[in-house]
């Protein structure tokens, strides 16, 4: 893992440090200043700190995750993203190749994760679960699973343990092309879910029930490119920004706050556009 410091539109090399493990795929940080990564090859997740400066530790500590799934691409751990839960210390890693998502909790005393109870949750057998969305009430997540292409809600309950609610589609009904689902995102005002097809290449919108947070398809809108990768929405969430990595442009869309519905705006050329972020 690498720091920088911002120097208007420049970055400058700050330090450097060992992520814990093979391919790190995600990064994230909480207001403590903990850094947690997820290392994709070596299904592991590790944790650093940064200090006022920008600097990082040295590692602190590793989570080393087992099993697999009964997919090809499951044959092994594969961390693909780490997340802070509401409260900064709760933790869940989602791993694609275990097939499950990891809770634990951290230990800011002795800079270290400790297991929750229970320690894992299981998706649907080949789902091969990759990013999260919480809902801004804290009670709902939203795992998007690469693999199955489906959408699988969690409800919190009163113990603060999560079980499943249940799973639904980011495709139409009758397509049966090549697809992968990447990215997930909920409006900040939490009544829409969007999620990315790579594939179907689309925008899948959804609709959030507000009693207890099931989906409803509302469209399907084209990226105008190959692969969303990945996607974010604007601060004001006036707008829904698409990286379509395999045609290299970005694509941005104007989002009805009313609806939900997007429409298309603007896009420009970027090479193999991976990550959108605004600042």
């Amino acid at each position: 893992m690498e720091s920088f410091s911002i120097n208007g539109d420049s970055l400058t090399l700050i330090n450097k440090s060992s992520s814990g493990g093979a391919h790190p795929c995600f990064v994230t940080t909480n207001k403590l200043g903990f850094i947690l990564t997820a290392n994709y090859s070596s299904g592991n997740i590790g944790l650093l700190r940064q200090n006022t400066n920008g600097e990082l530790s040295d590692l602190l500590y590793v989570q080393q995750h087992t099993g697999k799934g009964i997919n090809d691409r499951q044959k092994s751990p594969h961390a693909h993203s780490v997340w802070f839960d509401a409260d900064d210390l709760n933790v869940i890693s989602i791993d694609l190749g275990t097939n499950e998502l990891w809770f634990s909790k951290l230990d800011t005393l002795q800079q270290k994760l400790t297991p929750s109870t229970p320690t894992k949750l299981a998706m649907s057998q080949g789902a091969g679960p990759r990013h999260l969305s919480i809902h801004p009430n804290k009670k709902w997540v939203y795992v998007i699973n690469e693999l199955d292409c489906t959408i699988t809600l969690l409800q919190k309950n009163k113990t603060e343990k999560y079980k499943i609610i249940n799973s639904i589609s980011t495709l139409p009904v009758g397509y049966n092309e090549p697809n992968t689902c990447a990215d997930i995102h909920t409006s900040a005002d939490g009544k829409f879910v969007y999620a990315s097809n790579r594939g179907h290449n689309s925008i899948a919108v959804f609709k959030v029930n507000n009693l207890n947070g099931a989906l409803k398809l509302i469209e399907h809108k084209p990226t105008l490119g190959d692969s969303p990768r990945n996607f974010s929405l604007s601060p004001n969430d006036d707008f829904l920004v698409v990286a379509n990595q395999l045609t290299n442009n970005i694509v941005a869309f104007k989002r009805n706050k009313k609806t939900g519905v997007l429409e298309f705006t603007h896009q420009i050329e970027a090479p193999s556009p991976v990550c959108i972020l605004f600042q």
